[in-house]
């Protein structure tokens, strides 16, 4: 039962992220919040919601050796994973976006072979290389232009969403023993508090000079979806599937990420789907696939 609600977990996790991306497209268009102001928002309030509720649960003591790990593990996967999607939104389409995001099992293959000591072996690598042949004709054809009234993508918002891809994928990786010592609640709530604690400093003003009041209800909605959802719910449930499930299982769930956003972005018109765009697509699945069908040959070798 324990893994099946960590997979309920994960499919609810990713599903948010999907919507997230074209909510956060939408509400970058608007330009009254920086990226870094967007995430330094969402960080305080869902600390703020992590620790309201905290109150409300059994006392749970973090250990003080601990504290410096969280830390780390803030910084690589709220921190910089929240900072690189955020800016990225802003010169990526979501179909883009949402290609990129499919690598991220290949890193977390990487990270599982450095700490869990997992091979690689030559069909893990042809996979990497088809992905990575994918992401290279992505670069390729993107030019940010206005076409059509659909603005293109620049070749940094896709490295910008490659390191993001990284960061994530080494946050599950390194930090699950850790993540499955805590409560949810407990290790999130400390998570959001330093990411809030490194980012005021650098947006203290922009976040005082925010006039809520003046932005249209529209965006507001969209703000409270990022807050509430895509925040908070999210990052509350993904704990969950990680004390059960293995880092490589839950980077699986990131495939809802492109499938749902892709048919959003064409649908609201953020989008348009061209020939190179599903060749890059067509790789980067099937170089992840390659890499899966080996881990999963790998297991049923061992088994």
């Amino acid at each position: 039962m324990k893994k099946t609600y960590g997979h309920i977990a994960c499919f609810g996790a990713y599903s948010i992220f999907g919507f997230n991306i074209i909510v956060c497209k939408d509400l970058s268009n608007l330009a009254l919040i920086s990226p870094l102001g967007l995430f330094c928002f969402r960080a305080v309030s869902a600390s703020l919601l992590f620790w309201i509720v905290s109150f409300f649960m059994p006392k749970e003591k973090v250990e003080t050796k601990d504290l410096p790990r969280i830390f780390c593990a803030s910084m690589l996967g709220l921190f910089l994973t929240q900072l690189t999607f955020l800016k990225a939104s802003t010169i990526t389409t979501p179909l883009d976006t949402s290609i990129i995001t499919a690598i991220t099992p290949i890193f977390t293959m990487f990270v599982a072979a450095i700490v869990l000591k997992e091979p690689i072996t030559l069909k893990k690598a042809g996979g990497v290389a088809l992905s990575f042949c994918g992401v290279i004709l992505l670069i390729l054809n993107t030019v940010h232009i206005s076409n059509g009234g659909v603005t293109e993508t620049k070749p940094l918002g896709i490295v910008l969403m490659i390191f993001n891809c990284l960061f994530f994928a080494c946050y599950l990786g390194i930090f699950k023993p850790l993540i499955a010592k805590y409560h949810v609640v407990t290790f999130m709530k400390w998570m959001f508090l330093f990411s809030s604690i490194a980012a005021i400093p650098f947006d203290i003003k922009e976040l005082i000079q925010l006039n809520l009041i003046e932005m249209p209800s529209r965006y507001l909605y969209e703000l409270g979806f990022i807050i509430l959802f895509s925040t908070f719910i999210a990052y509350f449930l993904i704990p969950i599937g990680q004390k059960v499930l293995r880092p490589t299982v839950i980077s699986l769930y990131g495939y809802l990420q492109p499938l749902i956003a892709t048919i959003m972005g064409i649908a609201v018109g953020m989008d348009r789907l061209s020939w190179q765009k599903i060749l890059a697509a067509i790789l980067v699945f099937t170089g992840v696939i390659l890499v899966n069908k080996s881990r999963a040959a790998e297991t049923t070798g061992k088994s």
